[in-house]
């Protein structure tokens, strides 16, 4: 059971406003120490980016506030399913973002940039995937278990997704200026927002199962970090370009109000 049959009760603003009150203590540590989780996991992120635990924080106290214990037991039910009924949709869920990766370090090639050679290890996809679904399951419980269901009985699914990665990326402004230049950030929160929409198509056709979102949202994080020079603009702007690409393939293939309702689906 999903805690979206429960959305009506649920105000993604103050989600939201909940959601950024709880990130300042991080990203003020973020300015103490920014370079404590590159000593420490050789991730090249910010102290702030512990704020992941922030989504699900937020929607823990608003979920008890407004559905009590059993609300709480819902949504936690809902981010770890047994399983994906339809099991062809464990081929995007696990390899969609290693294609775009692939293609995105291919236009850094033709750019004509000096691009290394992708350096990928099953060891390092195994420390960065563990690391990053963590994270990932924390966010997601909170981005898209609580506040997307709310904003889609308001919106078109596109647009909700659209609305909803604007503000993710928002509140990751702060910890991306901690460490990265402007260009850099731009392109990625523009790539961001776009992963954002693929986010909900792969939650809408899973039976809306968190965890899916949140192995995506995973993976996505662990492609990004194996790329090479992922530092400079060049990677989230091939990034970005990829993403959109598919992003418009996807929202033509399964329309943009529900991103669910493929347009060649046999009928019987």
């Amino acid at each position: 059971m999903n805690i979206g049959n429960k959305s009506s009760n649920h105000s993604p603003w103050i989600f939201f406003l909940l959601v950024f009150i709880l990130a300042i203590p991080f990203w003020l540590m973020g300015m103490a120490g920014e370079q404590f989780l590159q000593k420490e996991i050789h991730i090249n992120l910010p102290l702030s980016a512990l704020m992941f635990v922030c989504p699900t924080i937020a929607a823990l106290i608003l979920v008890r506030r407004n559905d009590g214990s059993d609300g709480i037991k819902q949504l936690v039910k809902a981010a770890f399913p047994y399983r994906i009924k339809k099991k062809i949709w464990y081929v995007p869920v696990f390899l969609l973002e290693p294609f775009i990766m692939i293609f995105a370090y291919g236009l850094m090639k033709i750019m004509g940039e000096s691009i290394p050679d992708l350096q990928i290890t099953v060891l390092k996809i195994l420390a960065f995937f563990l690391v990053f679904l963590i994270a990932g399951i924390c966010e997601e419980i909170g981005w898209q278990g609580y506040a997307y269901d709310a904003m889609e009985k308001r919106w078109n699914a596109l647009w909700a997704s659209i609305m909803l990665g604007f503000v993710w990326q928002i509140w990751h402004i702060i910890p991306h200026l901690q460490i990265h230049p402007p260009e850099w950030i731009i392109w990625q929160c523009a790539g961001s927002v776009l992963l954002r929409v693929l986010i909900v198509w792969l939650y809408q056709n899973t039976g809306k199962s968190i965890l899916a979102a949140a192995i995506f949202h995973a993976m996505n994080n662990v492609c990004s970090f194996l790329l090479p020079n992922y530092d400079s603009s060049i990677a989230p702007f091939s990034v970005f370009i990829i993403t959109a690409f598919v992003t418009v393939i996807i929202t033509f293939l399964w329309g943009s109000k529900t991103l669910a309702c493929y347009r060649f689906k046999r009928t019987s």
